[in-house]
């Protein structure tokens, strides 16, 4: 009775602010003037939600690897430098954190621009003749989206790496293998739980970027986030647009089941 009375303001809160929106929004993308499926069957049957899911997946997919192949080699850094190393490498992660998305979004926007830093100093090096567009398409969307969810993946990749016992790595090399053996055989499969979880987390969040297509991608890249608050914006249709996030929560729940499936799988072959 105690537990229950002290977990009561949690669970108040897991149901106004999560249970109560979830459910209206459920109930929204059925009901127009009665029960309907006619928001599913269009997501079904029209391409450009096809379109959008695809492009969505697809940049989220992208940005994910490009993540992962730079925030490993940063948390592996981290994880074995000194403390006073490591901690100056964390700060220097975290600290976009102290900077809005849409400031971070308008930064890029400036960079990459064709006026911009990055296309003057390459005509000024000669590597180019006139502007390259590197804004108001995929790129520029890619760039700004990896730049902000860069910590997500170097944070659990350093926390899985940190548990890893130094003496596992110590007994690889003492048996004769080299650094790079050592690395593949011993390290890499015991750092697949942070590479699992930090995969998973860019990924979601991906999935329902706004800020930065809208921004970097020019009204070219249209996200799921961006059809949604199309729906909403230009043709007051509630229904499609709580169809549309239904249908996206629905794919987040599916890759979160996967994923915690896999974990279990992945820490056996990496010898915990």
């Amino acid at each position: 009775m105690l537990m229950l009375l002290l977990l009561a303001p949690a669970l108040a809160v897991v149901v106004v602010l999560l249970l109560v929106p979830l459910s209206w929004l459920a109930w929204q993308s059925i009901y127009h003037d009665g029960f309907t499926l006619e928001n599913y069957r269009r997501i079904a049957t029209e391409p450009v939600y096809w379109s959008t899911f695809a492009q969505t997946f697809r940049i989220s997919f992208i940005v994910t690897i490009v993540t992962l192949l730079l925030g490993y080699p940063v948390a592996y850094a981290a994880s074995a430098a000194p403390k006073r190393w490591s901690l100056i490498i964390l700060a220097m992660v975290i600290l976009p954190f102290w900077t809005s998305v849409l400031v971070r979004a308008y930064a890029w926007l400036i960079l990459l621009q064709r006026t911009g830093i990055i296309n003057s100093s390459l005509q000024s090096l000669g590597l180019i003749d006139s502007p390259v567009q590197l804004v108001n398409n995929e790129f520029g969307t890619i760039v700004a989206t990896v730049h902000i969810l860069l910590p997500f993946m170097v944070l659990p990749l350093y926390a899985a790496m940190q548990k890893i016992p130094g003496e596992l790595v110590m007994a690889g090399a003492s048996l004769g293998g080299s650094p790079s053996h050592v690395f593949y055989r011993v390290f890499l499969p015991l750092s697949l739980p942070g590479v699992i979880a930090g995969v998973v987390l860019v990924f979601v969040l991906s999935l329902g970027f706004y800020i930065t297509p809208e921004l970097l991608g020019g009204g070219r890249i249209f996200m799921i986030s961006n059809l949604v608050s199309r729906n909403v914006e230009l043709y007051n249709q509630w229904g499609a647009a709580s169809s549309i996030s239904v249908v996206l929560l629905f794919c987040v729940f599916v890759i979160f089941w996967a994923a915690s499936r896999v974990i279990p799988v992945e820490r056996l072959m990496g010898m915990r």
